[in-house]
């Protein structure tokens, strides 16, 4: 199954740290955050990945082409011979697509069309996060709901609370919102061929193509408890980095 990843926005709430690369290279331990979002894919069998570059692709084009096997996994060195214990990207096919530095999700997506050919199904998700959701579930909710897209959803991981107030304006509750019965987007999303049909130029996707779906009952949530860490911020960054420095990698659980 085809995977679409966006990796083409310039990330600007991280700072100085795109400033010379793009989001989805920032590490995560020794490597990018993309490579492990591809790992996670791979560990489900799905290995035929669409990157709609923008920012920066040059960036990205140049890691995987400069790609050394040996620099990821175990090996053993015997003189001249080198002999990989493990592999990692042996078996995937990449296609880089740059899609432009300003171009909307739903214009990357509709980039993405002719690479995904006559699939009915595919995934796509954004190149900056990282989960250990059971893709093979949510790949299944959708088919068997005959809907048109899936939304993984999670509870915001945010610190503020919701404010409820009668109508003179006296506050009758105050709840931390992840308590909340609010969800939002987690960026994780399993498609049919259709949503084709809804994309128009310059809409983002999911402000308009998404919106339109909802209104006719045609797309579902995928809601979830489980490990969910967007990279929004340094300080995003620097949790997931102590998650890999302490050896607690939920999302690489189906690959060791």
């Amino acid at each position: 199954m085809k995977v679409v990843i966006f990796c083409g926005g310039m990330g600007v709430r991280m700072g100085e740290a795109t400033q010379q690369i793009p989001k989805p290279m920032i590490p995560v331990g020794s490597q990018p955050i993309l490579w492990h979002i591809m790992k996670w894919y791979a560990s489900w069998g799905h290995t035929d990945f669409v990157l709609c570059l923008g920012y920066r692709a040059d960036v990205i084009k140049q890691y995987f082409l400069s790609y050394h096997e040996a620099l990821a996994n175990d090996f053993v060195l015997a003189g001249p011979e080198l002999q990989l214990l493990a592999t990692d990207m042996d078996d995937w096919r990449i296609t880089f697509l740059d899609t432009g530095i300003h171009a909307t999700l739903a214009d990357r997506l509709v980039a993405a069309k002719k690479h995904i050919g006559d699939d009915p199904v595919f995934l796509a998700t954004y190149g900056d996060g990282l989960t250990d959701a059971p893709l093979d579930h949510m790949i299944e909710m959708l088919v068997e709901s005959g809907k048109t897209g899936l939304i993984m959803t999670v509870r915001p991981r945010l610190s503020y609370h919701v404010v409820s107030a009668d109508g003179s304006g006296i506050i009758r509750a105050i709840t931390p919102i992840r308590d909340a019965d609010v969800r939002i987007n987690a960026g994780f999303f399993v498609f049919r061929s259709e949503i084709f049909d809804e994309l128009r130029p310059g809409e983002e996707l999911m402000e308009e193509p998404i919106v339109r779906l909802a209104e006719r009952g045609d797309v579902c949530a995928y809601p979830y408890d489980g490990f969910w860490e967007p990279m929004d911020t340094i300080k995003d960054k620097q949790k997931l980095d102590s998650l890999v420095e302490n050896g607690l990698m939920p999302w690489r659980a189906r690959h060791g």
